[in-house]
């Protein structure tokens, strides 16, 4: 066994009889990451797979130990697999252990049937070459060498067939170098393209009444995934005489990271669905290379499925799946070295910038950063939700609410000189279920008023995204109840008491907290206002920027002149208005989250009832699906992609698709109450275009649809009648005085065409004569004037290829 290189054209083809090791190998700073999988064919023999297990383990210890290491079977392979294979996967019957032959490259000597599966990387996998193996749902390509017939179940969706139009289109020009003809069938209508259908019944047979009922894809469910069980490896299972594994369990979810002992071993077990084998830096170096041992062996134990995802994890270069599984996480190997995988945001060169509000639009990057689409001195309306309507709210008291109230605000900026919109549709915690359903719909009409262009962006009390802050520069306040409709107000509370945090205009807020000494905090500024004072209070872990910003929002609550107090010097006049002093939060301040986790993107679903979750690796701006609702989680907020081909049912139901995401979070401690901003197509801020590399912004202009990528890959009746003729078995003609012509025309028929002019063949068709055969304007000529307009004879002609004839006709203006 030994392992060979793979020409890379043919990236992404993969035989069944075959196994294969893929390396992907990424700069991360200083040194390098990577990420090993080998892959097993369905067919590949016993030796094969061990073979290919081996030689990535020999790989893993060559590298240092440092590879996630994956092991992928057919059919069953990861999300990151697949994301390596924009195009999709291709499986070929073959191999050499198997003793097929591979298919090689400019051969048309092909008959195989693809069954063509997936709506973002899609799989082609060779099946029996028989209507039995159609199904309603997916999409099948009848490949015939010189010609490939796509037929598209009726219950297929118009990703799923141009995803496969794609894949067609890939073996055309990957393995027959551009030299075929793909013709496409909509199963729905199937006369639609007669010829087409023709010949797929003279190559199949009469198609029978009915055929199979679409199977769904076998996806995990989010729920299922979200099962954690973290076991601990006890003794060297590798080694051990018995040969039996033995772990034991020590924790379900939530997961911390504490719970990993560098001198051991682990098996994280994801609801069956994956398996993980965490492999501590203190454990030895037999422990360390048996970790894929162990994983199989732990899934043969608990009876799982041959093909359940497995990937080891060295300790220090976990993958960002592995770690999002824990509830919280911390690298202690930044960047040391070649094997680091710890990389802050996905943007691999952008290094962590301070915020300059003349980037945002000039560098989308700098704004999903920093969550910014500007630096909030647009324009600001801003109303109230009263009656289930909407009131204006006084311009004066703009940037204080109520938490028994629900709001509207309308941003305007530009960019460029292009008008863009927010919707902030924000909810009071102590708002009625009936308000809180008004500001929803009243930001949908909103919305609809200035067709569809607002992004809308849900906002909880105490969940005030930064943008959202930096509109009212620095004097947000935020009451814990009450109301500030008309008539309604509550009586202004002699003593209250707010928490602020914030070093900046851009990101401060005052947040009303119950008026008491418990509710201070040794690393925070607090304003306190009573009958006869106004103070300020100043932890000892506050900085000089949040006091400076509690100086600027006290005169919102209070006119009287502010005293300033240092923790520690307090008089007991001031403990006396708290209640007394007692015990409160005095703890040193903790590092802060820099809010630079890495995105995700998803695409989700409730389609079956059971909410699922598709993530999608290495994304870019082409998996957006144009017919779909996609989420991209940045850590500190969901943002929700409405695809303009989205149906109402999606669109309608896109926040509880976010709010079961956050539910279902594996690590069981994702706030409910995070930011969820919904944007549509055609409409997308920089703080959402930032997280994707080489965003443009002309891509939903300019992108072919299916239904023009059909046509283009169609071609012309002629094309096709000269290139199926040869595709199709015919009976052998024994004939020893001619040779046949390829184009299904015979010797006879050669000179039964009318005689024309070359130059009035060239002219519009409409001005051809009435017996002149449009797609055989050619076999008009003359025969001598046929070699003059083409350098030979008709016969000669007529054995090309049905392109190159077509080549030849379109020089001549005869096509």
């Amino acid at each position: 066994m030994e392992v060979v290189p793979i020409p890379k054209k043919t990236y992404g083809s993969f035989f069944s009889g075959d196994a294969y090791i893929v390396l992907q190998s990424k700069k991360v700073g200083s040194g390098f990451s990577f990420n090993l999988h080998f892959w097993l064919g369905n067919n590949s023999s016993q030796d094969e797979q061990g073979a290919a297990a081996m030689l990535a383990t020999q790989l893993d210890d060559y590298l240092g130990g440092d590879p996630v290491q994956y092991r992928e079977t057919q059919g069953n392979e990861t999300e990151m697999f697949k994301g390596y294979f924009k195009s999709g996967i291709l499986y070929q019957k073959g191999g050499i252990a198997s003793g097929f032959k591979h298919v090689e490259t400019n051969q048309y000597d092909v008959r195989r049937l693809l069954h063509v599966k997936g709506r973002k990387t899609v799989t082609a996998t060779e099946v029996e070459f028989s209507w039995d193996s159609f199904n309603m749902g997916d999409v099948f390509l009848v490949d015939l060498g010189k010609v490939i017939l796509q037929w598209n179940g009726p219950e297929s969706n118009r990703l799923e067939r141009l995803k496969a139009t794609v894949m067609a289109k890939e073996i055309r020009d990957r393995e027959r170098g551009g030299r075929a003809q793909v013709m496409v069938i909509d199963g729905e209508n199937e006369r639609g393209n007669g010829k087409a259908f023709d010949a797929l019944l003279k190559i199949l047979g009469a198609k029978p009444k009915s055929i199979k009922p679409s199977t769904p894809d076998d996806k995990a469910s989010r729920s299922k995934m979200a099962q954690l069980k973290l076991f601990q490896i006890e003794g060297d299972s590798v080694s051990d005489q018995s040969g039996q594994l033995t772990v034991q369990e020590i924790a379900t979810k939530p997961l911390t990271q504490d719970l990993l002992n560098h001198d051991d071993c682990y098996i994280l077990d994801q609801g069956g669905s994956k398996i993980y084998v965490w492999k501590g830096k203190g454990a030895s170096q037999e422990e360390r290379s048996g970790s894929m041992s162990r994983a199989l062996g732990y899934i043969q134990a608990k009876g799982y499925s041959h093909h359940t995802q497995v990937e080891t994890v060295p300790d220090g270069a976990e993958s960002a799946m592995f770690k999002t599984l824990f509830k919280s996480w911390k690298s202690k190997y930044d960047a040391v070295g070649r094997g680091s995988t710890y990389n802050k945001g996905r943007i691999a060169s952008v290094k962590q910038v301070k915020f300059d509000a003349t980037l945002m639009h000039a560098q989308p990057n700098v704004a999903a950063q920093h969550r910014m689409v500007d630096d909030g001195s647009g324009e600001v309306e801003i109303w109230r939700i009263e009656n289930n309507e909407l009131a204006e709210v006084d311009k004066n008291t703009y940037g204080q609410f109520y938490g028994g109230d629900c709001y509207l605000i309308l941003y305007t900026y530009l960019n460029n000189t292009k008008k863009n919109y927010i919707i902030y549709f924000w909810q009071g915690r102590h708002a009625t279920q009936d308000e809180i359903a008004a500001s929803a719909f009243q930001a949908v009409a909103l919305d609809d008023k200035y067709d569809g262009a607002p992004v809308q962006i849900r906002v909880v009390m105490g969940k005030e995204p930064k943008h959202f802050m930096s509109i009212f520069k620095g004097k947000l306040l935020i009451f814990e109840g009450g109301t500030s409709r008309e008539g309604g107000q509550s009586e202004d509370a002699p003593f209250r008491l707010f928490q602020v945090r914030g070093t900046s205009e851009f990101n401060t807020k005052a947040i009303e907290v119950p008026v008491k000494s418990s509710s201070l905090n040794s690393n925070d500024v607090f304003l306190f206002k009573t009958p006869n004072a106004m103070w300020m209070w100043c932890g000892r872990g506050s900085s000089g920027d949040e006091r400076e910003m509690g100086k600027l929002v006290a005169p919102v609550i209070s006119k009287r002149d502010l005293e300033t107090i240092s923790e520690g010097n307090e008089n007991m006049e001031f403990w006396a208005a708290l209640g007394g002093k007692v015990p409160y939060a005095d703890s040193p301040k903790l590092q802060e989250q820099d809010g630079s986790d890495e995105p995700r993107l998803f695409e989700c679903s409730n389609a079956s009832g059971n909410f699922k979750c598709e993530e999608i690796n290495n994304f870019d701006q082409d998996d957006l699906d144009e017919d779909d609702v996609m989420l991209l989680d940045s850590g500190s907020e969901i943002y929700l992609w409405i695809g303009k081909g989205a149906n109402a049912q999606e669109r309608k139901e896109s926040v509880v698709i976010a709010l079961n995401y956050l539910k279902t979070d594996p690590t069981g401690s994702r706030d409910p109450h995070t930011p969820i901003i919904t944007v549509k197509q055609g409409f997308e801020p920089p703080t959402f275009t930032g997280w994707f590399l080489a965003w443009d912004p002309s891509k939903w202009s300019s992108n072919k649809s299916y239904e023009e990528l059909k046509q283009e890959l169609g071609g012309q009746d002629d094309l096709f009648d000269a290139v199926i003729a040869s595709a199709i078995p015919k009976p052998a003609v024994v004939n020893s005085n001619s040779t046949a012509p390829s184009s299904g025309i015979s010797n006879n028929e050669l000179g039964s065409f009318t005689t024309y002019a070359y130059e009035q063949l060239k002219g519009d068709a409409e001005q051809l004569p009435s017996d002149v055969v449009v797609s055989r304007k050619e076999m008009h000529l003359s025969d001598s004037e046929f070699e003059l307009v083409f350098g030979m004879n008709k016969l000669d002609f007529v054995s090309k290829p049905g392109w190159k004839q077509t080549s030849l006709k379109k020089a001549k203006g005869l096509f």
